[in-house]
């Protein structure tokens, strides 16, 4: 498959990379200190911002607590994110300027789970302390797709969790693509099995039709 676009905008978690240990542990304990009942590990809380799941679970008197409980977690699992086959191969041959990443993370985790995993950190990075509104809300995409200059249309986005690719829809990019056998249960138009083989010049994005699920 050929598809013309100017840029690229990765979410990263499930994406880019694996990052799956590190929530089990953190959101784990949490759940044990805050929300006993809460099962973090289902579909509809994939993709979203910790601030807005914490606020769901919690009073909002304990929310300022709950949520610095969190990030504190999450930052000191973030060593155990790997990055997802093909992920560093395809960032490291992108062009700059032509590609970000679009995370729910806040900014100190998600560079820390990038580092870890040894993906590139592109320099119109969005982290969800850019945005005042949270996936499945667009945006962290318009965010992404202005930082490079880039009409929303003109861009593809790369997802597996169901609020990512409402966010895209919301956005008006020109195609989301879906990564993994998760995002078979998604939305998304086109699904891959990871990133794998895939290439973009800057303005073709090529995939391969072997790693195609759907």
């Amino acid at each position: 498959m050929h598809h013309s676009c100017k840029g690229l905008l990765f979410d990263n978690d499930g994406v880019l990379v694996d990052s799956h240990d590190a929530a089990i542990e953190a959101w784990g304990i949490w759940s044990s200190e805050f929300a006993p009942h809460f099962d973090w590990n289902q579909p509809q809380n994939a993709g979203r911002r910790a601030e807005d799941k914490v606020r769901e679970q919690i009073a909002l008197e304990l929310f300022d607590v709950a949520n610095d409980r969190i990030n504190a977690l999450e930052q000191a699992t973030a060593h155990l994110t790997v990055a997802l086959p093909g992920a560093v191969s395809l960032t490291s041959s992108l062009l700059a300027g032509s590609w970000t990443i679009c995370t729910s993370a806040n900014a100190r985790l998600g560079v820390a789970r990038l580092q870890a995993a040894g993906i590139p950190l592109p320099a119109e990075l969005v982290t969800g302390d850019d945005v005042s509104r949270g996936k499945p809300m667009p945006d962290a995409y318009l965010l992404g797709a202005s930082r490079l200059g880039f009409a929303p249309a003109d861009c593809v986005v790369f997802e597996d969790a169901e609020a990512g690719v409402q966010a895209a829809l919301a956005a008006g990019v020109g195609l989301i693509i879906g990564v993994s056998s998760r995002a078979l249960e998604t939305t998304s138009e086109i699904v891959v099995r990871d990133l794998r083989g895939i290439t973009f010049d800057g303005s073709t994005l090529v995939i391969p039709d072997e790693i195609r699920l759907r």
